[in-house]
């Protein structure tokens, strides 16, 4: 098992990388979308400069631009030599820009245009190497949550309660404004079953052009894992459904986005039998390694050492089942100092790192 580090766009830049270095790192998870380009209010401040946006019903802020460079292979060339000069590899790419596939989860008259603009990205980031690609097939997104200081010692972190179900207003798409013009009216409620219509019309044209271009698409679980919010259907909000997305299109390419936090706040089944089965069979592109309490709708998130989920317990299995891909942090609660997210940050990597040297 390799030790990984996520970083948001606005981190590509020497200091992280070292500083991922510095924690025990060799690979790491990069977001090439820019979630941090607020549409907010002035008089609210700005966001902490390096905490993920939790998803309050005013949403992220604007989606980016569709033709962005950083998609290109030539961007994706030079990201992946800044990395290597600092001794770490890209392991994935998480995230897709709302811009390039809105019509894809609207199911909306641009998606065989943007399934060519899809499929193009996904033969760029084979050609630079880079093995995984980790996307959240939602129309919602990640939202419905808060932040309150309830992780250890007052720690500040994430936390969910109760299911937000005010309606997604027009315009915005995973939790993102698509459509700044689109100012009235609500994205429409549809079925689940449309839901998963839709997911394997992106599937089937997808995975044959990421086996070819040898990427793994990574499908992370519904974060919060609600049968519904803001009025639209989840995906994978349990995890079986996982396993009904991988049916979908038997494929070694279409695989899974493990994230341990989301997975343990889904109501049913076990998180260590779901593990050794995703892990035994091979699913498994990369690990969110995080820990919760609770279940969703009402949890909050907490340090990776103190939550409902025994970590060691979890690298045991993915041990045993000869796991060698990478696990990665995520996020973790803000600790109390001038630093608050390299902080909790470096305090996730050292525990991680020492149960894997505890395991060999």
């Amino acid at each position: 098992m390799k030790l990984g580090f996520g970083l948001y766009r606005h981190q590509l830049n020497q200091d992280s990388y070292r500083f991922a270095r510095q924690c025990g790192a060799t690979h790491l998870v990069v977001h090439l979308v820019d979630y941090t380009n607020a549409c907010r209010p002035r008089e609210e401040g700005p966001r902490e400069a390096n905490q993920q946006p939790v998803g309050r019903q005013d949403g992220w802020g604007r989606a980016g631009d569709p033709n962005d460079p950083c998609w290109s292979v030539e961007w994706l060339e030079g990201l992946k030599a800044d990395v290597e000069a600092e001794g770490l590899s890209i392991w994935a790419i998480e995230n897709l820009d709302p811009s390039m596939w809105h019509d894809v989860l609207l199911d909306g008259p641009r998606k065989d245009e943007q399934m060519a603009r899809l499929a193009q990205v996904v033969r760029n980031v084979g050609r630079a190497g880079i093995p995984v690609l980790g996307y959240n097939f939602s129309i919602a997104g990640v939202c419905g949550r808060d932040e309150k200081p309830l992780a250890r010692g007052g720690a500040m972190t994430v936390v969910m309660d109760g299911a937000d179900q005010t309606p997604l207003p027009g315009g915005m798409v995973w939790n993102m404004r698509c459509d700044a013009a689109a100012t009235e009216g609500h994205v429409g409620p549809i079925s689940h079953d449309e839901l998963w219509r839709r997911l394997e019309w992106f599937l089937t044209r997808l995975v044959p052009v990421a086996e070819d271009s040898g990427v793994r698409l990574a499908a992370h679980p519904d974060d919060p894992p609600t049968p519904t919010l803001r009025g639209t259907p989840r995906l994978v909000y349990q995890p079986r459904m996982y396993q009904r997305l991988l049916d979908l299109v038997p494929s070694r390419a279409n695989a899974l986005e493990y994230c341990l936090g989301t997975l343990s706040e889904m109501s049913e089944d076990d998180i260590y039998e779901m593990t050794d089965h995703y892990s035994k069979h091979g699913h498994i592109a990369y690990v969110h390694f995080r820990n919760v309490r609770g279940k969703a709708p009402h949890y909050h998130e907490v340090f990776v050492d103190e939550g409902d989920i025994d970590m060691p317990r979890i690298l045991g299995i993915l041990k045993k089942n000869g796991f060698d891909g990478v696990l990665v942090p995520d996020h973790t609660p803000l600790m109390t100092c001038d630093a608050p997210w390299h902080a909790g940050m470096a305090y996730a990597m050292g525990y991680m790192r020492a149960l894997l040297s505890m395991i060999g």
